[in-house]
Order: structure tokens, then C-alpha cells, then sequence
């Protein structure tokens, strides 16, 4: 039994894309995502075509480079000239991931799932 009566809330601009803009944070899911704001999946792709068309969402072209949330001592690390690389991915979509021979295992994943989100 509904209780109450059922209203459509308003999402503003700003807050659509600041919610877009967690998918792939540290591997989170459309899924993630939408339920942690209490929205459908659909509403994260719908919002996502709509961003597009309003042009405040990039079409991917090219390198791209994706925000990483890195503990400091990491990003000091990834800072650093390094000898050489410790692994090179390429994935399906023609993307490629180059990670520097100092980098811990879970930064990598972390990237990796960054990468196929994007």
C-alpha cells in the first residue's frame, strides 16, 4: 500500500553532474552510484545523454586524463622519475594504461577500473 502522495523531484544541473562524475571514483558502478542518491540506473544514463546534448559532458576524444583520489605519499611516488614502466594495458576500447614500476597493486586497480568506466 503507497502512502502519501508520489512526486517527481527536481535535479538540478550542478547535482546531476557531480553525481556523474562519481562513476569510476575507486571502481564505483552506474549501480553504485544510483542507489548510494537514490536513483534508477537509467537516470545516470539518461543524465548522461542530457549532459551531452547541453555540452557539459565531454564526448571522449582521444588521451584523456581521469581525476585519481590518491593517498599523498602515492601521488609523491607517482611524481618521481622513474626507471622505467612496470606494465603497459591496452584495453578493448583502444585505451591504453602505462603504470610506473613504483606503483602499489591497488592503485593500478583502482586505474584499471577508472579506465574501463570512463
Amino acid at each position: 500500500m503507497i502512502v502519501g502522495i508520489e512526486r517527481r523531484r527536481f535535479w538540478p544541473d550542478d547535482l546531476k553532474l557531480s553525481i556523474l562524475q562519481e562513476v569510476g571514483i575507486c571502481g564505483a558502478t552506474v549501480t553504485e552510484v544510483a542507489h548510494r542518491h537514490d536513483v534508477t540506473r537509467q537516470h545516470i544514463y539518461q543524465w548522461r545523454r542530457q549532459m551531452k546534448d547541453k555540452g557539459l559532458w565531454p564526448e571522449p576524444e582521444g588521451i584523456s586524463f581521469l581525476a585519481l583520489d590518491a593517498p599523498e605519499q602515492s601521488a609523491a611516488s607517482l611524481a618521481k622519475p622513474d626507471d622505467g614502466l612496470r606494465a603497459e594495458i591496452v584495453f578493448a576500447n583502444g585505451r591504453t594504461l602505462r603504470c610506473p614500476s613504483g606503483m602499489a597493486e591497488a592503485e593500478i586497480v583502482c586505474l584499471i577500473r577508472l579506465v574501463e568506466t570512463a
